[in-house]
Parts: structure tokens; sequence; C-alpha cells
């Protein structure tokens, strides 16, 4: 496989075989993509939600002739999915209702970035997975990925702040720093790979986002 360009260490747009370039939806702003497609055949995706993202995954089996395979994927993570909110369905139906002390259960604000800090809006990938996840996003009104300051998040309050394990690279020593300041907000590492990779981890994440879930619980 060719790589063709790159942006950072973590974005890159590659050739396969002499057919097709995937650029990921947010190289639009920083790759000429305007002149590899006057070279190769180009497909860009713009993944917001699950719905986009098994969207996405039935596009590159069309155009890369594996849609059977394609398919089979979609039905397991559909599957998954549906499990888990099922599960929640049954937590709730058994009496088992989220922390009634706080005046907005289960909100949470999602960190990706640190200096500044940067969080997610409600027009996100990752939103939409948090609210399978069963947090509420108090940053869900603004849109894309804005950056906020620690003032911000102490007048939002969120009962939760999630420190992404990517892009930043968030560990315990941050979540102790912000501890002291958001004194009356549980703190939680998280996997970003699971809230924000949209193939076929996807089949992981509606386990993981129960175990979190449990876990925010118990503790």
């Amino acid at each position: 496989m060719e790589v063709l360009g790159e942006f950072s260490q973590a974005l890159q747009v590659k050739l396969l075989g002499n057919r097709l370039v995937f650029p990921p939806h947010i190289a639009k702003g920083f790759l000429q993509v305007e002149e590899l497609a006057n070279k190769y055949p180009v497909w860009v995706s713009d993944v917001n939600n699950l719905e986009d993202a098994l969207g996405m995954i039935a596009s590159i089996g069309s155009l890369t002739s594996t849609i059977n395979k394609a398919e089979v994927l979609i039905q397991m993570i559909r599957k998954e999915f549906n499990a888990l909110l099922k599960g929640k369905a049954q937590s709730l139906s058994d009496g088992k209702a989220p922390d009634s002390e706080l005046s907005t259960p289960n909100s949470a604000c999602y960190l990706i970035w640190k200096d500044p800090y940067i969080t997610v809006g409600g027009d996100t990938f990752i939103n939409n997975m948090l609210q399978y996840a069963g947090f509420t996003n108090v940053f869900a009104h603004l849109n894309r990925y804005p950056e906020i300051s620690i003032s911000q998040l102490q007048t939002t309050n969120p009962r939760l702040l999630l420190l992404s394990s990517e892009p930043y690279p968030f560990k315990q020593k941050h979540a102790d720093e912000l501890q002291q300041l958001l004194t009356d907000t549980k703190i939680v590492l998280v996997d970003g790979e699971l809230f924000s990779w949209y193939g076929s981890r996807l089949l992981k994440s509606p386990s993981y986002f129960a175990e979190l879930g449990q876990r925010i619980s118990d503790s």
C-alpha cells in the first residue's frame, strides 16, 4: 500500500493498488483532495453517528467488492448495539434508574485534548457514542470540537469528566490535576478507540460501554 501523503503522524491518504484513495473526512480541510481526484477515484466519508458508520462500511464493501463481508459485519454490529440498548431497558425496568441525587444524571464532558482543553459537540460521532453509553453531553449544544476552559467546566458542573486515551493520551496524573479544580465531578479515564473508531472496532464498543457504566455506578 503506497502512502500518497499525510497530515501529522496519524492521518494518511493511501492508494489501494491503482484503484481507490480513502482520505478521512477530517482531511478535507488539509489535503488536496481535488488534486488527488484528478489522478485517482476518490471517496470521502463523513461519519457523525452509528447509522453513518454502518453506511460507510457498506459503501466500502461495495467499492472493494466485499459487500457480503460488509453486510455480515453490519449485522454483527447492530446485534451488539441492540443488546446494549436492551440491557439498559432491562435495568430501568428492574428499578435500577440512574443516580437521581443530581439534577442531570450521567451528565458528562468528554475531553480529547489538553492545552487547550478540547471537547466534542453534539454533531460528532463521539457524541452519538456517548448517548449509546448512557451519558448526556453537557456541550452537545456546540458544534464539532470546541475549545473550552476550566471555568466553563466549573459552570456546567458535569457529573462525569471522561478523559480519552486518544488523540491526547490522558493519564491518571491529568485526572488528579483536574480533580483538584473540579471537586464535585467524577473523573474517569476511558478508551478513546471505543468511542471514536467507526469501523470494525464498533463490535467491541457496546460491551465496553456496559462495563464502563457498571464501573462508574459501583465506584
